[in-house]
Order: C-alpha cells, then structure tokens, then sequence
C-alpha cells in the first residue's frame, strides 16, 4: 500500500522510527555473536576501513567545505572559548622576541610611507 503524497511505502524495515529499527538490529547482533557468525574487527581492520571510509567522504570538497563551515560557526559561537584561543595564540606569538620585532619595524616602515606619501601629495584648498 502507497502512500499517495510520497508515493512509498508505510511498510518495512525502512519506514519504521529509528529506535524500533535500532532494537531489531541490536537482537540480530546479539544473535550472530551467541551463533559464533559475527565477525568482530581486529583494531587493524577497524583502522582501515575508518581511513577508507574518510578517503571517500573527502573526495567530495563541498561537504568538507561545509562540515569545515559549520565547526568553525559553532566554536566562534563560544565567545569564551574564542577568547581564550586568542590569549593563547598572543602568549605564543610574543614569545619570540625576533617575530615582534619584526612585526614592530613592519609597522614602523608602513607608517613611515605612509606619512612620505601624505607629504607628497598636493595640498587641497
């Protein structure tokens, strides 16, 4: 029988709620391991299927470019956190003495041609 607004099926495994779904596929496990048929991964074969699978979802550079969005969204949410990544990042940063030293004469040229190009330009009446 087909519903006629999406024109499937109310029947079957793939129309019922996720939690009954999930109790009959947790009795077939328990069944398979009590019958000595399941298989159980080594850690090894765990490892390689993860790195499989993470192979074929990053083919796909739209959905990393939005998984990337929307954990950069969530953690710049929490201002908190944000400030601290920020405090730690300055800490680091200044640190190296040579690095802002760097920074500061960069500064310094920037301002100077800056106030060189002022000079230079006609003054307006």
């Amino acid at each position: 029988m087909a519903d006629s607004s999406t024109g499937t099926s109310k029947r079957g495994f793939a129309s019922m709620d996720p939690e009954r779904k999930r109790e009959i596929a947790s009795k077939g496990g328990r069944a398979a391991h009590e019958k000595g048929t399941a298989h159980e991964f080594s850690a090894e074969e765990a490892r390689q299927a993860g790195r499989k699978g993470g192979e074929v979802v990053s083919r796909n550079r739209e959905h990393m470019a939005s998984i990337g969005r929307k954990g950069g969204e969530a953690v710049s949410r929490d201002r908190e956190h944000m400030a601290m990544i920020g405090r730690k990042g300055g800490e680091t940063v200044s640190r190296d003495r040579q690095h802002m030293s760097d920074i500061g004469r960069e500064g310094g040229e920037s301002r100077r041609s800056d106030f060189e190009q002022e000079a230079q330009a006609p003054q307006q009446v």
